[in-house]
């Protein structure tokens, strides 16, 4: 299986034969068959020729920038292969038709609503009192389907994350002061570590689209706008509480993270390396962890889980099969 790959010490990355060779400042050398890598993870300085950029583009291999403060800069996306004219009229068709896009928004947001019930119940029967909260996380749920806009239905969705939020520090065994939200910057840990992880979730999610022929410009709970891919952040918010809540939620309470692998800067509280090389490995893990299909029958990583969530939004694009968003079965 083909698995995303991490660079951290800064580098040359260049192209030997059909493999990238790595090289780093000290002089090490690594060469990885092209074949075995599904995108790369940027995290440093890194060097890079035209020759290269013409390997991946021929493998169609994404590369994300991260910056210095572990912010998410951007990704060199290769030319699409997989392009359908008639898709991306439809795409757009189910954007500018009001109903039909608040049919595929109200999907995003009940998928993101039964994942974040899914970990509150977990924790609340392994102790916590979270029983208020997911009530009223029930009843907000059930107003979902009565909203007539967009703007009403991201009114729910934002009081459903207030509410999610606030029992974080319930579900945590450190001591820190999660009361808000806060992106940029972000001013405590876990905010630090959302963000983070967040952005993450979000590049693979692009990844991902990139392989089906669906247009990652054109959303549909969010806004489209530039310089951003909106749908990655449709299909994102449904794999948050999924894949990176609960990885959040392991990783401080296994004191795998903690305040030592954070710093002070000018731009808010920041990851070390050694945190977010901690974090990112533990990420790649739990993308490649497998489940059994109900429907396909066999076992299916979380990734593939991302792209299968693709093609349900094309089958109802195209006027093939209503699409419903990913619900947990395990």
């Amino acid at each position: 299986m083909k698995k995303s790959y991490f660079i951290y010490s800064e580098s040359e990355l260049k192209r030997k034969d059909n493999t990238l060779q790595i090289k780093t400042v000290d002089g090490v050398k690594k060469d990885i068959p092209i074949e075995t890598i599904s995108d790369i993870y940027v995290m440093t300085e890194m060097t890079f020729n035209t020759s290269l950029i013409n390997l991946l583009s021929q493998y169609g291999i994404i590369i994300h920038f991260f910056n210095y403060y572990n912010f998410y800069n951007g990704s060199y996306y290769p030319r699409e292969k997989n392009v359908s004219g008639r898709l991306l009229v439809n795409q757009v068709e189910h954007y500018t038709d009001e109903n039909k896009r608040l049919i595929l928004a109200k999907e995003f947001v009940l998928g993101a609503t039964d994942g974040i019930l899914r970990n509150m119940r977990y924790y609340n029967e392994r102790g916590r009192d979270l029983k208020e909260q997911t009530s009223q996380i029930n009843e907000l749920k059930r107003l979902i389907e009565k909203q007539k806009n967009v703007q009403e239905l991201m009114g729910i969705e934002g009081n459903i994350h207030k509410i999610y939020y606030k029992t974080w520090n319930d579900i945590i065994n450190q001591e820190i002061d999660f009361e808000k939200r806060v992106k940029r910057p972000p001013d405590n840990m876990i905010n630090t570590l959302i963000s983070y992880v967040n952005s993450m979730i979000y590049t693979t999610v692009l990844s991902q689209i990139y392989i089906t022929q669906l247009n990652p410009t054109i959303s549909y709970l969010h806004v489209p706008s530039t310089k951003r891919f909106s749908l990655a952040l449709d299909i994102a918010e449904i794999f948050k509480p999924l894949i990176g809540d609960r990885m959040i939620f392991s990783l401080l309470n296994k004191l795998q993270i903690s305040e030592k692998h954070f710093i002070k800067e000018l731009n808010g509280l920041q990851l070390t390396k050694q945190g977010s090389m901690i974090i990112s490995k533990e990420f790649d893990d739990r993308l490649s962890r497998t489940v059994k299909h109900k429907n396909l029958g066999k076992d299916v990583s979380y990734k593939y889980l991302i792209r299968l969530e693709a093609y349900k939004l094309i089958k109802h694009l195209i006027g093939e099969k209503e699409y419903q968003s990913f619900r947990l079965w395990w």
